[in-house]
């Protein structure tokens, strides 16, 4: 079960918004609905599931409805129709004292205005939700004190928001939104005020507290690379109807219709996708270092070359191994270490734009490795080519669409003269 469950949401927003639900069932445009009734669509039968830990980015362009959705998910905004779920209990559903204790438990957020108080200290301002739960001032301002150093902030608590620039304001409302310890973090256009370089420098922020804390993160923007540096999960808005939800690769790869191409078509591949998106499942694995249990391994398989991971005091060492070097180590009673091809390895996690020239240099497809230090996959010169150029065909067909004239209707031919 999903940590937030988003069931068939819709927002009509005028004074009879439930007169316009059979319009909207029926399948009428937001524009038609506008025309007819004087009602605006905010939302049109949104169903997501947000996982606990993962960063969840809601994208869009202006008026798709991504603002309105985050604030369904603390009932700043009721839904006309549908359910949200909090653990498998619908929220909606809160009394007046239930939803305060929502509000100051379970969900904190981050505004793209910062949201400071002018008269208070950075320190204040951090711990002010936690004054609001009514935590001792001593502890609050320790707890404040301590998120202001997670954030960089140290030494900043006397100051007042004014005294800050623009980006370390954000990181004081990003200290007061974790400072509560609430489960959920909804950050709305977060870093979009912000200039490009702070922004990137809030982005690696987030990123880095995010390793440590595992919190579960919407995160509202317009911009896909940051909805594709950031996100776990994509949802992909137009119209307050949702286009395409799902991974980053998968949104890149797969665009659902020509909205969502339209977003990816330019974005730069290799620095998006990673090893895991783009490896192969591994051949055989030799899971021992035992000669006679590695080549029959060897002889059981279709293959005639095996990966294999062997250990050096405390360095792990990868590469392969072919059946007849395995053949001739068992006459000579070499061992693995002796025989093996030596290949680097690559993280999961590691950009395609990183390992181009680790995999189109090696001998054998190379390796894709976990925290733990296990084979989980392969890199081969054929998929990181194919990257690279499925996107320079893409841009080479648009540019020669582009480039190309309209075609012209030939002129009717005219009839011969009449004798």
């Amino acid at each position: 079960m999903a940590l937030i469950e988003v069931r068939n949401v819709s927002k009509i927003f005028g004074p009879r918004p439930k007169s316009v639900l059979p319009l909207l069932e029926a399948g009428r445009s937001k524009t038609e609905i506008l025309a007819e009734t004087g009602h605006g669509v905010g939302l049109r039968n949104i169903n997501l599931d947000i996982e606990a830990g993962q960063i969840f980015v809601v994208m869009g362009l202006s008026g798709s409805g991504k603002s309105t959705l985050i604030r369904h998910l603390n009932r700043l905004i009721d839904p006309t129709a549908g359910e949200i779920l909090y653990e498998g209990e619908d929220i909606l559903g809160y009394d007046k004292n239930q939803l305060i204790a929502f509000r100051r438990k379970k969900m904190s957020m981050v505004f793209q205005r910062f949201g400071l108080m002018p008269h208070w200290t950075v320190l204040e301002n951090v711990a002010f939700g936690l004054k609001v739960q009514g935590v001792a001032r001593a502890m609050r301002r320790e707890r404040a004190a301590e998120w202001l150093d997670a954030v960089g902030l140290a030494g900043y608590e006397d100051s007042y928001p004014e005294e800050l620039s623009g980006g370390m304001q954000q990181r004081v409302g990003l200290a007061r939104a974790l400072c509560t310890d609430a489960e959920v973090l909804l950050m709305d256009e977060a870093f979009s005020a912000l200039d490009p370089l702070i922004r990137s420098e809030m982005q690696d922020q987030l990123t880095a507290l995010q390793a440590r804390l595992h919190k579960t993160i919407v995160f509202i923007t317009h911009d896909l690379d940051e909805a594709l540096r950031l996100g776990d999960m994509i949802a992909i808005l137009k119209d307050g109807e949702l286009v395409q939800a799902g991974p980053p690769a998968e949104i890149l790869l797969r665009p659902a219709d020509a909205y969502v191409e339209s977003f990816v078509r330019d974005v730069n591949r290799v620095r998006v996708l990673t090893a895991d998106t783009v490896m192969k499942p591994p051949r055989l694995r030799i899971t021992t270092e035992n000669m006679d249990e590695a080549l029959r391994q060897m002889r059981a398989s279709p293959h005639d070359f095996a990966y294999v991971k062997v250990r050096d005091g405390d360095e792990e060492r990868y590469g392969v191994v072919t059946q007849a070097a395995l053949e001739e180590a068992r006459r000579s009673r070499a061992s693995l270490r002796d025989i093996m091809c030596e290949l680097p390895s690559i993280p999961l996690s590691a950009p395609v734009e990183d390992i181009l020239a680790v995999a189109l240099q090696a001998d054998f497809p190379v390796p894709v490795i976990n925290d733990a230090g296990e084979i989980k996959g392969v890199v081969t010169k054929k998929a990181v080519i194919g990257v690279i150029s499925d996107q320079a065909e893409a841009r080479a067909a648009r540019a020669e669409e582009a480039l190309s004239p309209e075609e012209e209707t030939p002129p009717e031919e005219e009839p011969p003269p009449q004798a």
